[in-house]
């Protein structure tokens, strides 16, 4: 099994994109690339932690590859809109990826270079490349949010 880690705005949608690849063994919302360790929801919706929203996804490398998930990551988000998705502004919806490995970085270094190249999107694109850090689960209630609930997508 590998892990792959994806910052995409809020963390409810993303996760479903996620969950719908085979391949995919378990995805894990939660927060990354910030300075506090164990923070809440509260704590890093307050912008004070530095952490983002994250899906943490541990994949079958032999069933779906690093590029499918860059390619679902490109395709959950904006990722022209700095620190934002939608409705939804502050430092921990910024699009950003944590790499667990030089060759995740090199594949997703090719692919935000090709997608910038393609003119797809208007504005540049502002996704980050990040070296994986700690990663810390949230809280329960945020774990499969919308499929608790009956939901495809969130309701802005």
């Amino acid at each position: 099994m590998a892990k792959a880690t994806f910052g995409a705005g809020c963390f409810w949608s993303v996760q479903t994109a996620f969950d719908r690849i085979a391949g995919v063994v378990s995805t894990t919302v939660g927060y990354a690339g910030g300075h506090t360790a164990h923070p809440t929801y509260k704590d890093v919706c307050s912008g004070q932690t530095g952490h983002a929203e994250v899906v943490e996804v541990e994949y079958d490398p032999e069933r779906v590859s690093y590029d499918r998930l860059l390619d679902t990551f490109w395709r959950s988000h904006d990722p022209t809109q700095l620190n934002r998705q939608g409705p939804d502004i502050g430092t921990q919806y910024r699009s950003v990826i944590f790499v667990h490995s030089p060759d995740q970085e090199t594949a997703a270094r090719h692919a935000l270079d090709t997608l910038a190249q393609s003119n797809r999107f208007q504005r540049p694109i502002v996704t980050a490349i990040e070296p994986a850090g700690p990663f810390f689960s949230a809280e329960e209630y945020h774990q499969k949010y919308l499929e608790k609930r009956g939901q495809a997508l969130c309701s802005a």
